[in-house]
């Protein structure tokens, strides 16, 4: 499987997001938020996904991007088990990322994050 990220993984449509806000469940992984719910699949990509970063937390716009940067990669490089996952069930999954540290994190421990966030969702789905 190709480790890319398309413009039809990120989740855009604010009325999407605003629903996920709303209506989604949550649970925390270190050092991220993810508020997530399922949806039908789409035929070629089951998860689309949105990073998001606090202003009030990082002020300096550099810093929320060099978080959701590592955060992204460590989604794109990932998320294939994740995605067989999905497949094999037939079923969509949308949800938000929300980086919750004080301090910017090394690629490392996003990648921790990241990988057993995935972990969740193959347990519990």
């Amino acid at each position: 499987m190709k480790t890319t990220f398309k413009k039809r993984e990120k989740l855009r449509s604010k009325k999407a997001f605003n629903e996920l806000i709303k209506l989604g469940s949550s649970f925390y992984s270190q050092p991220f938020l993810i508020i997530w719910k399922k949806t039908n699949p789409e035929e070629k990509y089951p998860a689309q996904v949105a990073v998001s970063v606090s202003k009030k937390l990082f002020k300096r716009a550099v810093d929320r991007n060099i978080i959701k940067r590592r955060t992204l990669e460590a989604y794109r490089l990932n998320k294939y088990e994740l995605y067989k996952f999905l497949e094999s069930k037939n079923i969509g999954l949308v949800f938000i990322i929300v980086y919750r540290e004080k301090q910017i994190a090394d690629y490392h421990s996003i990648e921790k994050g990241i990988i057993s966030s995935f972990q969740y969702f193959i347990k519990n789905l």
